[in-house]
Protein backbone atom coordinates (compact mmCIF):
# COMPACT_ATOMS: atom_id res chain seq x y z
CA UNK A 1 0.00 0.00 0.00
CA UNK A 2 1.17 3.10 -1.01
CA UNK A 3 0.13 6.73 0.33
CA UNK A 4 -0.42 10.09 -1.52
CA UNK A 5 -0.67 13.37 -0.21
CA UNK A 6 -4.35 14.78 -1.43
CA UNK A 7 -4.68 18.42 -1.46
CA UNK A 8 -7.81 18.60 -3.04
CA UNK A 9 -10.73 16.45 -4.63
CA UNK A 10 -13.95 17.29 -5.95
CA UNK A 11 -16.55 17.04 -8.55
CA UNK A 12 -16.60 19.48 -11.42
CA UNK A 13 -16.41 20.01 -15.07
CA UNK A 14 -13.09 19.40 -17.29
CA UNK A 15 -12.30 23.10 -17.70
CA UNK A 16 -9.69 22.28 -20.41
CA UNK A 17 -8.48 19.04 -22.66
CA UNK A 18 -9.84 16.91 -25.09
CA UNK A 19 -13.02 16.69 -22.55
CA UNK A 20 -13.68 20.21 -21.77
CA UNK A 21 -16.64 20.60 -20.62
CA UNK A 22 -17.30 16.84 -19.33
CA UNK A 23 -18.36 15.80 -15.17
CA UNK A 24 -15.00 14.65 -13.84
CA UNK A 25 -13.68 13.63 -10.31
CA UNK A 26 -10.98 15.78 -9.90
CA UNK A 27 -7.68 14.47 -7.97
CA UNK A 28 -4.66 17.09 -6.90
CA UNK A 29 -1.44 15.71 -5.64
CA UNK A 30 0.67 17.81 -3.17
CA UNK A 31 3.83 19.21 -4.80
CA UNK A 32 6.07 20.68 -8.08
CA UNK A 33 9.10 19.99 -9.39
CA UNK A 34 8.64 23.72 -11.73
CA UNK A 35 7.54 26.92 -10.42
CA UNK A 36 5.34 28.57 -13.68
CA UNK A 37 5.13 32.35 -13.61
CA UNK A 38 1.68 32.38 -14.32
CA UNK A 39 1.15 29.23 -12.03
CA UNK A 40 -3.18 29.06 -10.92
CA UNK A 41 -2.58 26.28 -8.01
CA UNK A 42 0.93 27.54 -6.68
CA UNK A 43 -0.86 27.04 -2.66
CA UNK A 44 -1.02 23.06 -3.44
CA UNK A 45 2.79 23.05 -4.53
CA UNK A 46 4.63 23.88 -1.37
CA UNK A 47 5.71 21.31 1.06
CA UNK A 48 3.16 22.71 3.71
CA UNK A 49 0.12 23.05 1.94
CA UNK A 50 -2.12 20.73 4.02
CA UNK A 51 -3.20 17.49 2.21
CA UNK A 52 -4.54 14.52 3.15
CA UNK A 53 -2.83 11.32 3.30
CA UNK A 54 -4.79 8.73 1.06
CA UNK A 55 -3.57 4.65 -0.18
CA UNK A 56 -4.83 3.99 -3.70
CA UNK A 57 -7.31 2.36 -2.08
CA UNK A 58 -9.03 5.03 -0.60
CA UNK A 59 -8.73 6.97 -3.55
CA UNK A 60 -10.66 4.70 -5.87
CA UNK A 61 -12.95 4.39 -3.54
CA UNK A 62 -13.65 7.84 -3.28
CA UNK A 63 -13.70 8.57 -7.23
CA UNK A 64 -16.79 5.09 -7.15
CA UNK A 65 -18.51 6.92 -4.71
CA UNK A 66 -19.15 10.07 -6.47
CA UNK A 67 -20.65 7.97 -9.39
CA UNK A 68 -18.24 9.85 -12.26
CA UNK A 69 -16.44 7.90 -14.42
CA UNK A 70 -14.19 10.21 -15.56
CA UNK A 71 -10.86 11.05 -13.56
CA UNK A 72 -8.25 13.96 -13.56
CA UNK A 73 -5.23 13.47 -12.01
CA UNK A 74 -3.63 16.86 -11.63
CA UNK A 75 -1.24 19.01 -8.77
CA UNK A 76 0.94 20.55 -9.03
CA UNK A 77 2.97 17.91 -10.69
CA UNK A 78 0.88 14.47 -10.34
CA UNK A 79 3.66 12.02 -11.37
CA UNK A 80 6.63 13.06 -8.93
CA UNK A 81 4.20 11.82 -6.13
CA UNK A 82 6.55 9.15 -4.55
CA UNK A 83 4.76 5.22 -5.98
CA UNK A 84 2.68 7.37 -8.55
CA UNK A 85 2.81 3.94 -10.75
CA UNK A 86 1.30 1.95 -8.06
CA UNK A 87 -1.41 4.13 -7.98
CA UNK A 88 -1.53 4.52 -11.82
CA UNK A 89 -1.52 0.60 -12.28
CA UNK A 90 -4.98 0.75 -9.38
CA UNK A 91 -6.50 2.49 -11.95
CA UNK A 92 -5.80 0.76 -14.73
CA UNK A 93 -7.35 -2.61 -13.49
CA UNK A 94 -10.90 -0.53 -12.98
CA UNK A 95 -11.76 -0.79 -16.39
CA UNK A 96 -14.69 1.66 -15.99
CA UNK A 97 -12.61 4.42 -15.14
CA UNK A 98 -11.21 6.75 -17.58
CA UNK A 99 -7.78 8.07 -15.66
CA UNK A 100 -6.70 11.20 -17.36
CA UNK A 101 -3.78 12.85 -15.66
CA UNK A 102 -2.61 17.12 -16.17
CA UNK A 103 1.19 17.03 -16.10
CA UNK A 104 3.80 19.40 -16.91
CA UNK A 105 5.79 18.36 -19.44
CA UNK A 106 9.00 18.20 -17.48
CA UNK A 107 8.83 14.28 -16.23
CA UNK A 108 9.11 11.55 -18.62
CA UNK A 109 5.71 9.50 -19.26
CA UNK A 110 7.73 6.84 -20.78
CA UNK A 111 7.36 4.65 -17.91
CA UNK A 112 3.84 5.25 -17.31
CA UNK A 113 2.28 4.56 -21.43
CA UNK A 114 3.32 0.66 -21.00
CA UNK A 115 0.93 0.18 -18.35
CA UNK A 116 -2.00 -2.08 -19.45
CA UNK A 117 -4.76 0.00 -19.97
CA UNK A 118 -2.68 2.88 -19.55
CA UNK A 119 -3.86 6.41 -18.77
CA UNK A 120 -4.31 9.60 -21.06
CA UNK A 121 -2.38 12.67 -20.60
CA UNK A 122 -2.60 16.23 -21.19
CA UNK A 123 1.17 17.25 -21.51
CA UNK A 124 2.08 21.04 -20.99
CA UNK A 125 4.92 22.39 -23.12
CA UNK A 126 5.73 25.23 -20.74
CA UNK A 127 6.69 28.19 -23.28
CA UNK A 128 8.87 31.34 -22.63
CA UNK A 129 6.86 32.96 -20.45
CA UNK A 130 6.48 30.52 -18.30
CA UNK A 131 10.27 30.84 -17.15
CA UNK A 132 10.72 27.11 -17.55
CA UNK A 133 11.09 25.84 -21.02
CA UNK A 134 14.34 24.76 -20.55
CA UNK A 135 12.99 21.89 -18.19
CA UNK A 136 10.48 20.28 -20.65
CA UNK A 137 11.47 16.24 -21.57
CA UNK A 138 11.36 16.77 -25.29
CA UNK A 139 11.80 12.89 -25.25
CA UNK A 140 8.20 12.63 -24.34
CA UNK A 141 6.73 13.45 -27.71
CA UNK A 142 7.79 9.82 -28.90
CA UNK A 143 5.45 8.27 -26.56
CA UNK A 144 2.22 10.35 -27.64
CA UNK A 145 -1.12 8.60 -28.48
CA UNK A 146 -4.08 10.15 -30.46
CA UNK A 147 -6.05 9.95 -27.08
CA UNK A 148 -3.01 12.02 -25.45
CA UNK A 149 -2.78 15.99 -25.42
CA UNK A 150 -0.02 18.61 -26.29
CA UNK A 151 -1.08 22.18 -24.27
CA UNK A 152 0.74 25.29 -24.73
CA UNK A 153 -0.37 28.20 -22.72
CA UNK A 154 0.70 31.42 -24.29
CA UNK A 155 1.16 34.80 -22.87
CA UNK A 156 2.16 36.56 -26.01
CA UNK A 157 1.05 36.58 -30.07
CA UNK A 158 5.03 36.28 -30.37
CA UNK A 159 4.72 32.73 -28.34
CA UNK A 160 2.25 31.19 -30.96
CA UNK A 161 5.54 31.17 -33.52
CA UNK A 162 7.17 29.04 -31.14
CA UNK A 163 4.24 26.28 -30.57
CA UNK A 164 4.16 26.16 -34.64
CA UNK A 165 7.61 25.74 -34.44
CA UNK A 166 7.60 22.64 -31.80
CA UNK A 167 4.54 21.46 -33.69
CA UNK A 168 6.36 20.93 -36.95
CA UNK A 169 9.39 19.95 -35.53
CA UNK A 170 8.05 16.91 -33.72
CA UNK A 171 5.06 16.76 -35.84
CA UNK A 172 2.61 16.67 -33.04
CA UNK A 173 -0.63 16.78 -34.64
CA UNK A 174 -0.49 13.37 -36.46
CA UNK A 175 0.64 12.15 -32.64
CA UNK A 176 -2.37 13.80 -30.59
CA UNK A 177 -4.38 16.41 -30.19
CA UNK A 178 -2.86 19.76 -29.50
CA UNK A 179 -4.28 22.94 -27.68
CA UNK A 180 -3.40 26.77 -27.37
CA UNK A 181 -4.41 28.59 -24.40
CA UNK A 182 -4.26 31.78 -23.00
CA UNK A 183 -2.43 32.88 -19.86
CA UNK A 184 -5.61 34.14 -18.54
CA UNK A 185 -5.68 38.03 -18.89
CA UNK A 186 -2.35 38.28 -20.55
CA UNK A 187 -3.28 38.08 -24.10
CA UNK A 188 -6.63 38.23 -26.42
CA UNK A 189 -8.08 35.12 -26.85
CA UNK A 190 -9.34 37.05 -30.68
CA UNK A 191 -5.63 37.75 -31.40
CA UNK A 192 -5.26 33.95 -31.19
CA UNK A 193 -7.81 33.22 -33.44
CA UNK A 194 -6.66 36.00 -36.12
CA UNK A 195 -3.12 34.15 -35.82
CA UNK A 196 -4.50 30.32 -36.90
CA UNK A 197 -6.41 32.01 -39.62
CA UNK A 198 -3.62 33.83 -40.44
CA UNK A 199 -1.53 30.52 -40.91
CA UNK A 200 -4.05 28.11 -41.45
CA UNK A 201 -3.77 26.15 -38.81
CA UNK A 202 -6.27 23.84 -38.83
CA UNK A 203 -4.35 21.34 -36.48
CA UNK A 204 -4.07 23.75 -33.43
CA UNK A 205 -7.07 24.23 -31.15
CA UNK A 206 -7.63 27.18 -29.36
CA UNK A 207 -9.25 26.47 -25.44
CA UNK A 208 -9.94 28.54 -23.31
CA UNK A 209 -10.57 27.59 -19.38
CA UNK A 210 -14.14 27.12 -18.60
CA UNK A 211 -13.71 27.01 -15.10
CA UNK A 212 -12.24 30.78 -14.73
CA UNK A 213 -15.42 31.84 -16.79
CA UNK A 214 -18.39 30.04 -14.75
CA UNK A 215 -16.58 30.70 -11.11
CA UNK A 216 -14.13 33.18 -9.84
CA UNK A 217 -10.64 32.75 -11.66
CA UNK A 218 -8.99 31.92 -7.85
CA UNK A 219 -11.84 29.77 -6.61
CA UNK A 220 -10.78 26.43 -5.37
CA UNK A 221 -12.40 22.75 -5.71
CA UNK A 222 -14.30 23.67 -9.12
Amino acid sequence: MAIFNVVEKFVSINGEGQHAGELAVFIRLKGCNLSCSYCDTRWACTGDAPSTPMSEDEIIDYVKSTGITRVTLTGGEPLISKDIKLLLERFAKEKDIKLEIETNGSVSIKDFVSINNPPSFTLDYKLAGSGMEEHMDLDNFNYLQDKDTVKFVCSSVDELNRVVEIVDRYNLSSKSKVIISPVFGQIEPSNMVDYLISNKRNDIRLQLQLHKFIWDPSERGV
